[in-house]
């Protein structure tokens, strides 16, 4: 699970006044803590009016026995205590899981008036990082774009009828100890167009960032192959060890993700910036078609509210809308999620070829989630705050109506781009990757399942090997399935509409 900032200084004890109504929080967590970016907030937890205390670590119940509380933390607070040191958990998220570990209702008030100004993202940069430092220096992230630049080029050299692809690519970089690479990258701005199938050899989603999301888990199945390698020394490659307290595997503690995208994806992503949101909050735009869920239907955009939820027609949620269900769930996807915890997203970059201000991408991943959701989500699932960054494009945007349904896909250590037509959902006669004479594209469904079966030997698990279809196997991936319910519940329940369910049906296939 990509990270947060903070850690602790020692074990949580709890500090207690001679006769208080609240219990004060552990002095690393005792804090301002900023929801986004922008709403400084402090935290209070409360403690129910049927609890009191008479001394340093007696806590006393009416009607019950006396309990005393050991000053020593138990198990699951130290592994608390842990993950937070690590940054696999934010600061609000910490708060919430300290009060759901002592059986405390936690209060978040706003201590400041939120700042929805239009300025440049570039202009207003997070504290702890700016593409252009107050100094003139040059920040890290804004190489990052000629190194992308690099890479494209050097796919396409041999096939430079796909350079115009491009315009809408979008990647995942690793960054390691000050070390950027870029493992995964895809292009695309279509979905299929054609009847659901069950065999799950077709795409059904091609727009840049879901293809690069679906690159991204290729190296990630590779990497927890290396992490189960019999030769120790292919194991420590591997970007993933053991989280505390669990038996699932979770990023090392100096690897984050960030996302690069050349445009702004389709949806909400893309609201104007002559919009101005109300200074205290946005419920009173919730109703409003830019802040709803929206659907993307060969290559077009529509209202969530304009489709069934469930729905026979292939469709897919937008893209911005795919982007805020990762920073709930994560971006392993339900198979992986038996083996690991949750990854996201730490940094989006955004290429500012004609992209000038970044509030719509800021609504869609912070705004439109608060605290609210934080709180019902099981451990190890937390809403994520990405830092956003307006950066130079590391490719021009370009037209070429000739190659509009393509999408490439390539992730690191691929010899060569594959090139899928999006609204066939197969890959292209003339691809330089071609798995096979049905066209099947790596990315597809079948394509996870036969990895997640290989992994699974791999690991040892013998239990994942016997689910017997694809569907089975997402379902049965619980926690996962648990917050991504919430996440669609909180949605709708708060008017943003509802999240369109594929037919089961496309996902009853074995191999």
């Amino acid at each position: 699970m990509a990270s947060s900032n903070g850690c602790f200084e020692g074990a949580a004890m709890l500090a207690f006044d001679p006769a208080p109504e609240e219990i004060l929080a552990p002095d690393v967590l005792r804090h301002s803590i900023s929801k986004d970016l922008s709403e400084p907030v402090t935290a209070r937890l409360n403690l129910p009016r049927s609890m009191r205390f008479s001394e340093p670590g007696l806590m006393k119940n009416p009607g019950a026995d006396t309990t005393t509380f050991s000053a020593l933390p138990s198990q699951e607070e130290l592994d608390f205590i842990e993950r937070y040191k690590q940054g696999v958990i934010n600061s609000v998220s910490a708060l919430h899981m300290f009060a759901k570990i002592h059986h405390l209702e936690l209060e978040l008030k706003e201590t400041s008036v939120a700042d929805f100004s239009c300025a440049p993202a570039e202009l207003r940069p997070p504290a702890n990082s700016a593409c252009v430092s107050r100094t003139g220096v040059e920040h890290p992230y804004q190489k990052l774009s000629q190194t992308l630049e690099e890479v494209f080029n050097r796919l396409t050299s041999q096939h430079p009828e796909y350079h115009s692809c491009g315009s809408s690519l979008a990647a995942f970089i690793i960054e390691k100890g000050g070390q950027h690479e870029v493992v995964a990258l895809g292009t695309g701005e279509c979905n299929y167009s054609r009847s659901f199938e069950s065999c799950g050899r077709l795409l059904h989603d091609s727009h840049a960032i879901v293809t690069a999301r679906r690159s991204l888990l290729r190296y990630l199945y590779r990497h927890l192959l290396l992490f189960y390698n019999k030769n120790p020394a292919k194991a420590e490659r591997s970007i993933f060890c053991t989280a505390p307290g669990s038996k699932l595997l979770t990023l090392k503690q100096n690897i984050t993700l960030s996302l690069y995208m050349n445009q702004l994806p389709k949806g909400t992503a893309q609201l104007k910036s002559e919009v101005h949101l109300g200074p205290q909050s946005i419920s009173a735009y919730e109703a409003s078609e830019e802040l709803s869920l929206h659907v993307a239907l060969e290559g077009r955009i529509y209202l969530a509210a304009c489709c069934p939820p469930k729905t026979v027609r292939v469709s897919s949620m937008s893209a911005g809308d795919k982007l805020t269900k990762w920073e709930v769930v994560g971006l392993q996807g339900a198979l992986l999620s038996h083996f690991i915890e949750p990854v996201y997203i730490s940094n989006i970059l955004v290429g500012n070829g004609i992209c000038k201000d970044t509030k719509g991408l800021d609504i869609t991943i912070k705004q439109r989630l608060d605290d609210e959701l934080i709180s019902k989500l099981p451990v190890p699932y937390l809403v994520n705050r990405s830092h956003v960054y307006l950066v130079k494009a590391a490719l021009p945007i370009q037209t070429d109506l000739n190659q509009w349904s393509l999408s490439l896909n390539w992730t690191l250590s691929d010899a060569s781009l594959e090139v899928v037509d999006g609204l066939s959902g197969k890959t292209t006669e003339s691809s330089p990757f071609r798995s096979g004479s049905c066209l099947a594209s790596r990315l597809c469904k079948a394509a996870m399942f036969s990895r997640f079966r290989m992994l699974a030997r791999e690991a040892g698990w013998g239990d994942l090997l016997q689910f017997a279809t694809y569907h089975e196997a997402k379902m049965k991936s619980h926690l996962y399935q648990e917050a991504k319910s919430l996440l669609q519940s909180y949605l709708e329940q708060h008017t943003y509409g509802s999240w369109i369910v594929k037919s089961p049906h496309i996902e009853q296939f074995s191999d």
